[in-house]
């Protein structure tokens, strides 16, 4: 999958790197193992980290800082990894959906980038475009309907957007009839080594919970 940034994310944030990782998996309803990995990380985070100290994780401060600028609201249309690691330091449980989906979000914790999965087989054409939400743009976030998506950065298929740090979109998620892969790192912090490492943390996890030989990744 071909990836492009477009000239107006370069403008708010010369700095962007991002990492998309292709693999072939299979998807199971539920991981126990994955899951202890999950609960082991949020004990960790709820003796390393306040709702206050996490705003400065460099991941996470970077994409509330990109949302300014494009402008919307980070405390409104929070960053999916925002959200996630905020409701295991208040003790909440996570949401648990399909291991594709829960090790994603493990992802996402793990390292504070917004981070999205994929249904590759539902894209349409073979090239991604990371832009800014329009005015009016319509947009289906994944269980939330339509959500408004101006001042938001979007990645756009041939069709329209798939995927925003706040949420990912109906029509391109991934299921449990999910073979083929593709996960998008969002690096608004310009953190080349981080974003790589977080990248193969992924293919890490795809090996031990998704029937996967890790795929491959690329850097844009």
């Amino acid at each position: 999958m071909k990836v492009v940034v477009s000239p107006e994310i370069g403008a708010v944030c010369p700095e962007f790197v991002g990492a998309c990782i292709e693999a072939s998996v299979v998807n199971t309803p539920y991981c126990e193992p994955l899951w202890q990995e999950i609960e082991q990380l949020g004990a960790r985070f709820r003796q390393e980290l306040t709702t206050e100290t996490l705003k400065d994780m460099t991941s996470i401060s970077a994409t509330r800082r990109i949302y300014k600028a494009c402008g919307k609201d980070p405390s409104r249309y929070r960053p999916a990894s925002e959200a996630l690691i905020r409701r295991l330091l208040q003790g909440k449980e996570l949401y648990q959906r399909d291991t594709l989906v829960d090790l994603v979000n493990l992802a996402s914790i793990a390292y504070g980038y917004s981070i999205g999965g994929f249904d590759a087989d539902r894209f349409v054409g073979d090239t991604l475009t990371l832009g800014i939400g329009r005015e009016g743009e319509p947009y289906e976030g994944i269980g939330r309907g339509l959500i408004n998506i101006h001042g938001l950065p979007v990645y756009r298929d041939a069709e329209g957007g798939v995927g925003t740090p706040t949420s990912d979109h109906e029509r391109t998620k991934m299921t449990m009839d999910t073979r083929h892969l593709v996960v998008l790192i969002n690096g608004y912090d310009g953190n080349k080594q981080r974003v790589e490492e977080n990248a193969q943390y992924i293919q890490e996890l795809l090996r031990k919970y998704a029937q996967s030989d890790g795929g491959q990744y690329h850097m844009y």
